[in-house]
Formats: C-alpha cells, structure tokens, sequence
C-alpha cells in the first residue's frame, strides 16, 4: 500500500498536462501511486495518460465515457486509491521538486493528522512567481497537531482542496465527495476542516498552482458563478447533520458572504446583465441562513440593503480610490517640493566639514562597507560625527543607542545631508537633495562584480528589467571615489559606470575582519557544536526568471549527503529572503533542524567566519570568502543560460576559486570524496584571491578615514583618476 495516493482529473490540459504528471513522478520520495483520470477530453490527455501508464506503473488511468466535471471525476477516482494520504492535484500544476518528501516527513512528525495543510505559490503564464500572501499562517501553526477550533487561523487560507493532504481512513469514514459544479471545493474543505480531530501545517511551498492567462474555468465570465449558492447550501446541509458544529454558523454565514460579494466585485466573473440578479440571490441566501447570533458589520453589511445602494457604494469606493491615487500625486510632488525647500535653505550654510552620512543597502540600517567606514571613523578620528540615513522607524529602533540617525524624506534628513561634507553609501542616493559642491561621495559598492552592471546591462533586456541605466548613470555621477579590492574592480566599475569618479585601492572595509582573522558568536548562537564542519550554500538570484529564483539544488538531500559532523547553513541572496525560495522547504528544514538558515543575519562576516567551506554560484559572497582561504565549490549547473542571460566579466569555469560541480551528483561526490578540501583546491583558491583580493589587507577601513575623510597619507593607498579609454574596455573578458 503506498503513502500517497494522487488523484489528477485531466479535461482539455494536453498543453500543461506532462510537465504535471512529471512533477510528480520525478519526486524523491517514490512511494506513491497516480489515478489520472481522463475526463472525456477532447484533446490528446487520454493518449498522453497511457503513455505514462505504459512507461510507469505507478500510473493508473481511468477513461471516463462521459464528461462529468471536476469534482464528479476527482470521485471516480477516489475507490481506486489505495494509498495513506490522498492529494489532489489540478492537472495544469505542479508540485515542487522534494514536496511529497517534506510532507511525508511532516506527517511522521505530527503523527500522521487528518489532514495536512501545506503552502502552495502561485506561478504567472509570463514567468512570475508570487507566494500566498498567508503564508505566515502555516509558519504560526506550530509544530503541533490542532483542531480548526484551536487554531480557527487555519480557515483563513485559500479553502480549497489542492493544498493538503487527507488521511484515507478518514474521508472514508467521514463519507466525504465532492458535489457537481463549479465551486466543489467549498463543500469539501469546510466540512473537512470542521470535522477533522487532528491538523498539521507544513510551512512549504509543495505547489505551483498556475496562473493561466486564459482557460482558467474560475476566470470565465459566465452564469455558472451563481454555483456557489448551492454549494454553501450544501455546506449548510452538512452542519444541520452535525449539531455539533452549529457554533461554526456565525463563522461560514460570514464567510459564503464574503465569498459571494467576491465574486461579484471581479470584473471577469459574471455576466453584467446579471449582476443585479446575482446580488439578490446572495441577499436571500444571507438572510435565509442567518443564525440568530450573526453579526452583520463591515463589508457584508451591504447584503442587508439593495442593489441600488451596493450600486452606490461600489461607485463611491471607485471615486475615493481615484480621488486617494490622486491626492497621493500631488502630496508627493508637494512634499518633494518641500524637500527640495528646505535643502535649497541649508544649502545656504556651509558644509559641515566634520559630518559624515552614511546609508547601506537601500536604508536597512548599520551594513556592509559603510557599517566598517563607521566603526572605524568612531575609533580613528572620534571628531568626525557620523549620521545614518534609515528606511523607517522600526529599523532605527534596531540600531544601537549610540547611533546618531535620520529617518529617509524627513525634514531632518534633508537638513542633515544638505550639510555634510562626506557621504557614504554602497547603493546609489535616491529622492535626496542635489549634491552640493565641495561634499564629498564615497561609493563602497556591494562587492567584486562577476555580473554585468550597469551601462554593460543595456544589451541584457531580461538583467536590466525594471532597472533605468540613464538614471542609473546619473545617480552615478555623484560618485567621486569609488572602492576597490582589485584592479579587475577598478575596470568594471570605469567600464559600468562612464563617470567622473576616481578609483581608491582601498580594498573592502568589510572584508578587514575576514583578512585579519577576526571571530564572530555565529555558531555560538545558533548551537552548532565546535567540533562540526560547517558548509555554507550562498546561492544567487537568477535573472532569467521573474523573481529570480531558481530551485537549483535540493538542500535537504545535499544536508543528509554531508553525514554526521557537519552543518548545513544556508543564506539567500536578499532579494529572495521574502518570496517563495523560503517557501519552498528553508523555513521548514531549518524548523526541523536540517539546516541553519542564516538568510536574516545581518553581519555577513559573521556567517562566513563560523563557515569552514563555501558553496556557491555565482554570488559576490565568493569574493569575500576568499579572503579567509578556505575551501570554495561552485555549483553552475546552469553556467551557460546565466552566462548569456545576465553577462559576465570572466569564465568562472576556467579560472574558478575552487572545484567545480555542474550537476549535485558532482557536488555530492565532491564532498564525499574528500576533493573539496584537496591540494588542487587550495592552488585554484590562491590563483583566484591574488587576482580578486589584490588590495584586500585587512586594513581597508582605516584607509578610508585616513586618505578620504582625514586626507592623511597611508602607506598601500592607492586614488587614481578613471581611464574611460578603450584600454580598460579591453582588458575585460567580454563574454
């Protein structure tokens, strides 16, 4: 008897229906079975059924002789499982490489509940990827079993049927199935959720449930929309056999009301010549099944009052929101007139010769190359008062006491920056007052650059998207030192950015403590025994795809790979540290226990000192973890699509800082064998950190307040004007 019995209707899904089936066999976890059941369609889904029957006996196909809907063909399905846990999947999604894996494992851990809800992300017909925008309510859950009662959280996830997985047993006993029409999921999750004695949550996307941009049956304008009153009536039916649940009538009275004003307020929907007819059917089911208890406040209330009057409300919504889109143009403009008012008045001042402004990261508070210039200044020449521009208020409420700052778009911020005489930054300035003359501009950027940046990006349509490299350039010229820890730096960055700014050979003031051998409380605080090797995985994002996350290596199975003694420690690259690569099994594995995710920590040094190898891409990380001489893999299964998507400045293949794999069998082997740590590892590393690593001398930091800010000399600092002539061009591998 297999674990999991999945259950996959398929009508007109020839198109989608492979790339389904695929999903679910090439799972890691193999225990299972496939009732496709083939819902008389038109098109070639029969045929492509048997094919995979024929190939996999796994499969087992159903041929209905006439079609029957969705809900009826998930039914005729349902005798032939013989599976634990049923999951049904739409024939146009798929799951995720490792979920049957996580949920079987999940369903140990919580002794095998009726039902497991698992998170799902939805995926756009133009490549987009955006998670549920409830996925906090599976991370909230707990590692414990639960009723709908004792966590009635769970309910307000997408009630539908393709998100969990149900224990056999008890649909079977409870005599579940779906109704006919097009909303039977409805009928199905409210009273399987309400009658289950035990839910689990799972905190991982096991799902991509398509967004097609046409053919979805829920998007089609139609009358069959007014299906969802008869499969509330159903819901309500089913409560009326359960008096044991009566106390769940306020909630699903609330709920079909919602739903159905839903429904009615999308444009794509119904029909408008029934729009009217619609409402009131909703009205008289609302009143119908009121329970005496019911309140009937907020957006439901309008189901109390005609149509006329939603008519009304809805229109003076329209006209509020535009009004809202409106005054919200003209606050802007006004306030960034404002601003420009007070900087133009400061402006007036002299500059303050002993004030530096510091920002990292878009605002995100004390990081990176600026976070080093700062602490050193604080030590080096205690004079020079340091301010720090920060988003909001709750990242200044992280910075330490002592940490003078301002809030971004204040008055105070205007004034502050107007006076400054030194700026320091590692992203460019944005909606700030024009730079005055005499202020100096240190740009420390975000590390080595292997990828295209900049002017070099106006030939990558897909790496440059949403990215405006004329205002890039502008911003740019702010710019007059710029950081670097290598000549390599040095031509990108004159190359990337055709400015007036001069090259400082500073190294990267981050990086001092990874060069001077520093110590950090990583492992301490996060309880990895001192015994333990410590991998880090620092994957990137990537360009080709909207998002910028590619699912490139399954982390559990190379964490179980690694064997005892060792811990994996996973960091995504910051702009995946909210979508759906979290989703996608981190946040549930380091739950676990599986791994370390040290995605939210924000001193980078710190993760890289507690690791005693890296595995990367193509992240800048590489860069810097040089620096400490130890162990490098690169992991470029996808080199050449990455390599033509986004560009780059040299072959990483030919001239890597460690072994390559190309594939996670090789980095399997890799570790296994013992090469990662081998001689050759250790001469490809010393090749690669004196070329990328040439001004890194631990000493980077103090060399910026002592030559930029100070304007002392310093043995080993090196400014020299930028040579936009065709030499440095040249010098490049332009791949």
């Amino acid at each position: 008897m297999p674990r999991f019995s999945v259950i996959v209707p398929c009508y007109r899904v020839q198109a989608y229906l492979s790339e389904c089936l695929d999903s679910v066999l090439a799972q890691s976890y193999r225990d299972l079975e496939v009732i496709a059941v083939d819902d008389r369609s038109p098109d070639d889904c029969g045929a492509i059924l048997d094919e995979y029957a024929a190939r996999d006996p796994r499969v087992k196909v159903l041929h209905l002789p006439e079609n029957v809907g969705l809900g009826r063909a998930r039914n005729a399905g349902l005798p032939h499982a013989t599976g634990d846990y049923l999951l049904f999947l739409d024939s146009d999604d798929t799951l995720t490489p490792g979920a049957l894996g996580a949920i079987a494992d999940r369903l140990a851990e919580s002794g095998d509940p009726d039902v497991l809800v698992f998170d799902y992300a939805r995926t756009y017909w133009w490549g987009g990827t955006r998670r549920n925008a409830l996925a906090e309510v599976l991370a909230e859950a707990g590692p414990d079993a639960f009723t709908a009662a004792g966590y009635p959280r769970i309910l307000d996830l997408l009630m539908v049927v393709w998100n969990k997985v149900y224990r056999r047993e008890f649909t079977e006993a409870e005599g579940f199935a779906f109704p006919p029409g097009y909303y039977e999921d409805t009928p199905w999750t409210f009273p399987v959720m309400l009658s289950a004695r035990r839910i689990a949550a799972l905190d991982r996307i096991c799902l991509n449930y398509r967004q097609r941009r046409q053919g979805n049956i829920l998007s089609t304008t139609s009358r069959k929309h007014f299906d969802v009153h008869d499969q509330y009536e159903r819901v309500f039916a089913f409560l009326d056999e359960r008096p044991a649940l009566d106390s769940w009538r306020p909630y699903l009275h609330r709920k079909m009301g919602e739903h159905c004003l839903d429904i009615l307020a999308k444009p794509d929907r119904l029909p408008p010549a029934d729009k009217a007819e619609f409402f009131r059917r909703t009205a008289d089911l609302f009143r119908r099944l009121k329970p005496a208890d019911a309140r009937v406040d907020g957006e439901v209330a309008v189901l109390e009052g005609g149509w006329a009057a939603y008519r009304l409300r809805r229109q003076a919504g329209r006209a509020a929101r535009g009004a809202a889109r409106r005054a919200g143009s003209v606050r802007r403009a006004a306030a960034a007139r404002t601003r420009a008012g007070w900087a133009s008045l400061h402006a007036r001042r002299p500059l303050d010769p002993e004030l530096v402004v510091y920002s990292a990261s878009a605002h995100r508070g004390l990081l990176g190359d600026p976070a080093a210039v700062y602490r050193a200044a604080r030590r080096i020449a205690p004079q020079l008062r340091g301010v720090w521009v920060v988003r909001d208020a709750e990242t200044a409420a992280g910075l330490p006491p002592d940490v003078e700052h301002v809030i971004a778009g204040t008055r105070r911020c205007a004034e502050v920056m107007a006076r400054a005489s030194f700026l320091v930054n590692d992203v460019n300035w944005t909606g700030v007052p024009a730079k005055r003359p005499g202020s100096v501009h240190i740009h420390t950027h975000q590390g080595t650059p292997l990828k295209y940046l900049g002017a070099d990006l106006l030939d990558k349509p897909g790496a440059r998207l949403g990215v405006d490299v004329p205002q890039l350039l502008r911003q740019a010229d702010r710019w007059d030192h710029s950081l670097v820890a290598s000549r390599h730096s040095e031509l990108v960055y004159e190359r990337a950015y055709p400015c007036h700014f001069a090259s400082a050979r500073t190294g990267s003031p981050r990086n001092d403590v990874l060069v001077t051998g520093g110590t950090g409380d990583f492992r301490r605080r996060h309880g990895i025994p001192d015994d333990h090797t410590v991998v880090l995985y620092a994957p990137t994002r990537r360009d080709y795809r909207r998002g910028g996350h590619v699912d490139r290596l399954d982390v559990a199975r190379f964490a179980a790979g690694l064997g005892e003694g060792h811990t994996l420690v996973v960091r995504l690259h910051p702009a995946l540290a909210s979508g759906p690569a979290r989703g996608l099994g981190l946040t549930e594995l380091a739950r676990r226990g599986v791994v370390v995710d040290a995605t939210d920590e924000p001193d980078l040094p710190d993760v890289l000192l507690a690791a005693d190898a890296l595995v990367t891409d193509y992240s800048s990380v590489m860069f810097d973890y040089a620096n400490l001489d130890r162990p490098i893999v690169i992991h470029a299964d996808d080199w050449e699509v990455h390599r033509r998507t986004r560009g780059v400045y040299f072959d990483l293949l030919a001239e890597p800082p460690g072994h390559v794999a190309l594939s996670q069998g090789e980095l399997a082997l890799l570790f296994a064998s013992g090469r990662w740590r081998d001689e050759e590892s250790a001469r490809l590393r010393s090749v690669f950190r004196s070329r990328y690593c040439e001004f890194e001398d631990g000493r980077a930091a103090e060399r910026v307040v002592r030559t930029l800010l100070l304007g002392e000399p310093m043995p080993g600092a090196g400014i020299r004007l930028p040579g936009q002539a065709a030499t440095g061009r040249d010098a490049l591998t332009r791949a």
